[in-house]
């Protein structure tokens, strides 16, 4: 299988920045997309930003001039550099890959288990 492990959340003052890190491990062949979503409390869990494997960045609206995403593939690594946060974007940061893991020999979705972010007005 995939793991998806991430690191980086955090408390910050609105206006400050944060970086996030997801690295994959595990039975791995090949990643496509690598991203990060988000789900603030009482919502439902939306896109933040995703990278093709040629490096191909998709953002939602909102964030989009403030954060940047970036590929390691050599690493099989994803970051998420947040700027200018705004206490909207507190929410729980969840790494997702679509993989083909050699274990399964199929393309499958993958998840992390998430991590905070917290913006302070």
């Amino acid at each position: 299988q995939v793991q998806l492990v991430e690191s980086g959340g955090g408390l910050v003052q609105a206006g400050g920045s944060l970086r996030l890190s997801c690295a994959a491990s595990g039975s791995i062949f090949s990643i496509n997309n690598m991203g990060w979503y988000r789900q603030a409390p009482g919502k439902q869990r939306e896109l933040v930003a995703t990278s093709t494997s040629t490096g191909r960045a998709n953002y939602t609206d909102s964030v989009k001039g403030r954060f940047t995403i970036s590929r390691d593939n050599a690493k099989i690594t994803v970051y998420l550099q947040m700027n200018s946060l705004k206490p909207e974007d507190t929410a729980v940061y969840y790494c997702h890959a679509h993989a083909f893991s050699v274990a399964t020999m199929s393309n499958m979705d993958y998840w992390g288990k998430g991590t905070l972010v917290i913006v302070s007005p």
